[in-house]
């Protein structure tokens, strides 16, 4: 009884401290936005303002188009998750129903394809985009978003394809439901959950993603918003710390309200009384 309270409370200390790991900056990068040039500048920073203002906000505003920039990235980021969900849902149902050679290939794909460092895969693609004209548009990017999140998205719904019972199939069967109709009528909505969370992912994924963006998107106007964050430094690296904080911090807003708006939509159960009697 002693070890398991000592093992349970040692993973309690383990969880705390990750999670302060997480949100230590975080924190500080609030702290940071609100907080003075004088106190900026201080050599005895304080984790809460003494003067809270909003003049960082307004200079970030004014000097780089933020509002236009998150456009961008929204467009980017919500066209990735839906695509990427739209195109791995049929797809992760074959993988998961059907045990073949050919989807046993596809599995080993995905696992391998996560290894792949971004560097790697740039060249490719900038060729392959280049051919199709899809240098410096939302479009290129969003269909790389789309190539970079789909091996995931097929492992991640794979996974809760193989969660639903297979008498709910074969109940539809007996139903004279086909194929097409069982995936999309009966197994779909039982797979809510793990698409929003599939969804959410690829959109977490492309809204915080810079380096694609870096390359490909050279017209100021379309570049996205983890770029435009970086205009906030100087050409011999000093960064405007105020104005750079607030508009991070207000960039990290919407993964966490997405976040908090899905989150009991993920972690709640839809299977229970689907599988008839």
């Amino acid at each position: 009884m002693r070890t398991s309270t000592t093992a349970r409370a040692g993973r309690y200390a383990a969880l705390l401290a990750y999670l302060a790991f997480l949100a230590l900056p975080f924190l500080w990068l609030v702290s940071t936005a609100f907080k003075s040039p004088r106190e900026l500048g201080s050599p005895h920073p304080a984790w809460i303002p003494r003067h809270p203002t909003l003049d960082n906000f307004r200079e970030a505003f004014d000097a780089q188009p933020l509002l236009h920039a998150a456009l961008n990235s929204l467009l980017a980021a919500a066209g990735a998750a839906v695509v990427a969900v739209v195109i791995a849902t049929p797809l992760a149902y074959v993988m998961a129903r059907r045990r073949t050679v050919l989807t046993r290939a596809a599995t080993g794909w995905v696992v391998v394809s996560q290894a792949f460092p971004l560097v790697l895969v740039i060249i490719p693609l900038f060729l392959v985009l280049k051919n199709l004209r899809l240098i410096d548009s939302l479009a290129g990017l969003t269909l790389v978003y789309v190539v970079w999140a789909l091996p995931f998205a097929l492992w991640m719904l794979a996974g809760y394809v193989r969660a639903v019972p297979a008498e709910v199939e074969e109940a539809a069967a007996v139903d004279g439901a086909g194929r097409a109709r069982t995936l999309f009528s009966v197994v779909a909505p039982l797979l809510a959950p793990g698409i929003v969370a599939t969804g959410l992912f690829a959109f977490v994924t492309a809204w915080n993603e810079f380096f694609f963006a870096l390359v490909l998107l050279k017209t100021p106007e379309k570049q996205t918003l983890p770029v435009v964050l970086t205009h906030f430094i100087g050409a011999e690296g000093v960064a405007d710390l105020g104005p750079l904080a607030a508009a991070a911090f207000l960039a990290t807003l919407p993964s966490l309200v997405v976040f908090a708006v899905v989150q009991r939509r993920i972690t709640g159960g839809m299977l229970t009384g689907a599988v008839k009697n």
